[in-house]
């Protein structure tokens, strides 16, 4: 048996675009999904912290440590420049794994900078 558990997480991330005449997708600077073990193509799920909208995507990097999350195609209708969202991906890990296995964090300030990276901690 696995459980699917959080595996990264980009915590108020600012949205530095909208961009509807795209296929689709979140851009995020790529230095933030290094940061946080994210990968282009992954499935993320985005929560918009100004208007409650949540929906899933994929990521494509953007050009690294220049902050951009830019929200394209159809999710550009669910948030606007200037938002706060939180970028989420998740990993099925096993039963036994479980106990072990710590996500990657990463709170960003309003410019989209670490402001601290860390596993949570198992209590």
């Amino acid at each position: 048996m696995f459980l699917s558990m959080l595996k990264s997480k980009l915590h108020k991330a600012a949205v530095t675009g909208c961009m509807i005449d795209y296929e689709g997708s979140i851009e995020i600077d790529s230095a933030l999904m290094k940061a946080v073990g994210l990968i282009p193509y992954e499935k993320v799920l985005v929560a918009n912290l100004a208007n409650g909208n949540r929906f899933e995507t994929y990521t494509i990097p953007g050009k690294s440590n220049s902050g951009v999350v830019c929200l394209n195609g159809a999710a550009a209708l669910l948030g606007k420049t200037g938002d706060r969202v939180i970028i989420l991906s998740f990993v099925l890990v096993a039963v036994g794994e479980a106990p072990k296995h710590l996500p990657r964090v990463l709170a960003l300030d309003s410019h989209n900078k670490p402001v601290k990276k860390k596993s949570l901690k198992k209590s």
